[in-house]
């Protein structure tokens, strides 16, 4: 048996969209990387996957998916998609019931997942809102996963963090993302 000091070391899938991607940034500056060095600050024996696609719904993300993990699973996973699900007013039961496929998918090749959730846009108004907020605690509660409830939490709608279309963060949006995100990363990937 190996010891915990020889452990294979961690693959973490960042699933999602642009957000993850990196869309607009230099590669250096996206969150994949931003995290990456996070983690490396931190002593933590970890492979950061940039599995992001600009544009990605929560279906094209479950189309994906098996062809993304392939024969080698990673051992962990953040699941980010919805955020182009708002952004077109797709129904949040769809999003649910796609989102809930790949979180079953997953959880059958062993990935620990954290699911960051996301917030729909407020010109769809409050029952949509409502609705779409409600599917990721749902969902992190019927696949016993953990919950980071908003990815761009501290970075929606400030200006200083965001790039021009106000919608993706900008180099430092993505440090405040990263700092937020990184202690749940850390029980993520806690053995």
């Amino acid at each position: 048996m190996a010891s915990p000091a020889h452990a294979a070391r961690a693959r973490l899938l960042l699933f999602g969209d642009s957000l993850t991607a990196g869309y607009g940034l230099p590669a250096q500056d996206a969150l994949p990387a931003q995290l990456q060095r996070a983690l490396d600050a931190a002593g933590i024996d970890a492979e950061v996957v940039n599995a992001g696609v600009s544009g990605e719904t929560s279906a094209g993300g479950l189309a994906r998916i098996d062809w993304t993990i392939g024969d080698a699973p990673p051992s962990h996973a953040i699941l980010a998609l919805g955020a182009n699900d708002g952004l077109r007013g797709l129904p949040p039961e769809r999003m649910e019931a796609n989102l809930d496929r790949i979180l079953a998918r997953l959880a059958a090749r062993g990935t620990k997942v954290l699911l960051a959730g996301m917030a729909a846009p407020p010109n769809l108004g409050r029952d949509y809102a409502d609705r779409f907020a409600a599917v990721f605690p749902a969902l992190a509660a019927r696949h016993g996963v953990a919950l980071y409830p908003f990815l761009l939490e501290g970075v929606a709608g400030q200006p200083a963090l965001n790039q021009q279309d106000g919608i993706h963060p900008n180099r430092e949006g993505v440090a405040v993302v990263v700092a937020a995100l990184l202690p749940h990363v850390r029980r993520l990937l806690a053995p």
